[in-house]
């Protein structure tokens, strides 16, 4: 029997750790021995991201950030949220000692670099609130789908950025690490979320359930296994992501590796995680309501579910 072609887009411009589990299921066989042949792909930003390719039915499984989800769904995308990948915010404010700022209310009357969109401007002055400080007397400064690091803003371009990942871009630069200064964004007064979600659409959830069902057992698998021997999961990244150094790879590798599970699991779509959220971004207006996320998200495919399904 042939398998069934299947895609899997990322979530980013090139692939990094956070996608080890697909990779590793890949690499290994895993998805063919289920009856599958899974194709890893990358979206065209000039096209669009993940979730634009899975509105377009040009992949049948993507990585997208969750309020994105919410964002399209409450338009009425039929798309839905299958698993969670990451159970932490990802995003951070970083500085440098060079500026002097040792929180973030201290960004008053200083300048901070990220990509405005309704979501990144409503985080920075919610972040900066929660801190005590005014965020009408910071300067935003657009860089756009670029992050700019730690090198950047020891040279003076601005005095601190917005977005960069803890477990990803804050391993760059050659800024020497004690003159790093760097805040994850859930330790410092955002709400609580997914950062990623992997989903389809509802068509294929409806049509080929037993599909969907495959392609996350499978997933999970490797995403455990990556965890669990890091050094094999290295190992793939040598022909999946050659171009960044094996220190970088593993070093992300190991930070991140912790946030793809809850309580020992993968994959679960966590209420405490969305409601809290969807409720923030309703509150700033980044969504009308904040129940999309009950129709956005489904757990009933995930292998803890059909396991518990079978014990009932």
């Amino acid at each position: 029997m042939t398998p069934a072609h299947v895609r899997v887009q990322l979530e980013y411009f090139h692939p990094w750790p956070n996608a080890a589990g697909v990779q590793l299921a890949a690499a290994e066989g895993w998805y063919r021995d289920a009856g599958l042949d899974v194709e890893v792909t990358l979206f065209d930003p000039l096209r669009g991201d993940s979730l634009a390719s899975l509105s377009r039915r040009e992949t049948e499984f993507a990585i997208f950030p969750s309020n994105r989800l919410l964002v399209r769904r409450e338009q009425g995308e039929p798309l839905v949220g299958v698993a969670a990948v990451n159970h932490r915010a990802m995003e951070t404010i970083q500085t440098t000692t060079r500026t002097g700022i040792t929180r973030p209310r201290e960004l008053e009357g200083r300048t901070i670099a990220f990509n405005p969109t309704p979501r990144g401007l409503a985080m920075v002055r919610h972040l900066i609130r929660a801190d005590g400080g005014d965020p009408e007397a910071v300067t935003f400064v657009d860089s756009g789908a670029r992050e700019l690091g730690f090198d950047e803003i020891e040279a003076g371009e601005v005095d601190a950025s917005f977005g960069g990942y803890w477990a990803w871009d804050l391993l760059f630069d050659a800024l020497p690490q004690e003159r790093r200064v760097f805040w994850p964004v859930d330790e410092i007064g955002a709400p609580p979320y997914h950062s990623y979600l992997l989903g389809t659409h509802e068509r294929l959830v409806e049509q080929e359930p037993e599909l969907v069902r495959a392609f996350l057992a499978v997933t999970a698998r490797g995403y455990h296994a990556a965890a669990a021997d890091q050094e094999r999961a290295l190992a793939v990244f040598e022909r999946t992501i050659p171009y960044f150094s094996q220190a970088v790879l593993a070093r992300s590798l190991e930070l991140v590796a912790p946030s793809w599970f809850h309580a020992g699991a993968w994959g679960a779509q966590r209420r405490e995680l969305l409601e809290p959220y969807a409720a923030w971004l309703a509150e700033h207006g980044v969504l009308r309501s904040a129940g999309v996320w009950r129709a956005a998200t489904r757990g009933d495919f995930l292998p803890e579910a059909a396991a518990g399904a079978a014990a009932a």
